[in-house]
C-alpha cells in the first residue's frame, strides 16, 4: 500500500511528466499547479477535503460523480487529456488512478467522511469589487508580479529541462472546460495562494483583474466543443465569469475560436 501511495504522490506532483501518468496529458501540467504543497495546503483545494466530499451531485454535468470520475475530469479538462498521447483520461482501473486514489486516500486519514463544508476545503471565496475586473488593468499586474515566474508570454519557466512553474495560456496550458477559466475560480486562486514564497499577497482589486487577464488569452478547445462556438457558449459558458465565445482574444477572433494548437 505504501509503495503505490508514493507511486500517488509522485503522479500528483509529476503528472505531465511522470512515466506513468504522461500519457493521459495533453499539456504541461501537474494536480499540484491547483491543489499546492502536493494536494495537502488549506485554502488551495486540498484532498484531504477532496476525499470525503465525494461522492457528490456536480452540475458540470449533472450527475452523482465518485472521487474516481471527479479526478477522471480533471485530465480531461486541467490536463486536456483529447490531446495526450492515449486521447483521453486514465481508466477507472489504471494504476494512474488507483495510484492517485490511494494518496488522497491517505492524505485524507482522520477526515471525517461526508464532511463537505470542511474549513480550508476548495479555495477561500472572493468577494465581488465595485470595480469588477479588467484583463486591461490585469495586464499590468500580470507583468509586474507574475511574469517573473510564468514568462511574460505566459508561458511557464524551465530550468535545466525541468519545468518550475507552469503556462497559464497557449497550447500547454489548461483548456476552456477547466474550472480555472472561470475568472471567479482563478481569482479566489490567485489572492490567497499567489505569488508563492513570503512575497506580499495580491489585493482582492488585482486578483481579479489578473484573473480575467490570464482567461482573457486563447487556450486549447473545451472537449465539449460541438462545432458551434455560439451553441457551445449557451450551453456550457453563459456565466458571466467566462470570457469563452463572448470576447476577443489578442488575435481579434472570439476566444474558442480558434483555441490554441501549438
Amino acid at each position: 500500500m505504501g509503495e503505490v501511495i508514493r507511486l500517488g504522490e509522485a503522479i500528483f506532483i509529476g503528472t505531465f511528466s511522470h512515466p506513468e501518468s504522461a500519457r493521459y496529458v495533453g499539456n504541461t501540467q501537474t494536480c499540484e499547479g491547483c491543489h499546492l504543497d502536493a494536494g495537502r495546503l488549506a485554502g488551495a483545494a486540498p484532498m484531504w477535503a477532496a476525499w470525503v466530499a465525494y461522492p457528490a451531485f456536480r452540475t458540470k454535468n449533472q450527475r452523482v460523480n465518485t472521487i474516481a470520475e471527479r479526478i477522471q475530469g480533471c485530465f480531461t479538462y486541467s490536463m486536456n487529456a483529447p490531446a495526450s498521447t492515449v486521447g483521453h483520461a486514465p481508466e477507472a482501473e489504471s494504476d494512474t488512478l488507483v495510484a492517485l486514489q490511494s494518496y488522497i486516500h491517505w492524505v485524507a486519514t482522520g477526515a471525517p467522511t461526508g464532511d463537505s463544508g470542511m474549513p480550508g476545503r476548495g479555495y477561500p471565496t472572493l468577494d465581488p469589487t465595485p470595480q469588477g475586473f479588467d484583463p486591461d488593468r490585469g495586464a499590468g499586474v500580470y507583468q509586474t508580479v507574475c511574469a517573473v515566474c510564468h514568462g511574460n508570454d505566459g508561458q511557464g519557466t524551465w530550468v535545466r529541462g525541468e519545468l518550475l512553474f507552469p503556462p497559464l495560456w497557449g497550447a500547454k496550458s489548461y483548456n476552456w472546460g477547466a474550472g480555472m477559466h472561470r475568472i471567479d475560480t482563478a481569482a479566489a486562486y490567485i489572492r490567497h495562494n499567489m505569488p508563492l514564497g513570503p512575497a506580499t499577497r495580491l489585493n482582492d482589486q488585482d486578483a481579479w483583474d489578473v484573473a480575467a487577464f490570464i482567461n482573457a488569452q486563447e487556450r486549447p478547445q473545451d472537449p465539449r466543443f460541438n462545432g458551434d462556438l455560439a451553441e457551445t457558449t449557451r450551453l456550457y459558458h453563459a456565466s458571466r465569469y467566462d470570457y469563452y465565445g463572448k470576447r476577443s482574444g489578442p488575435d481579434g477572433r472570439p476566444l474558442g475560436d480558434d483555441p490554441a494548437k501549438r
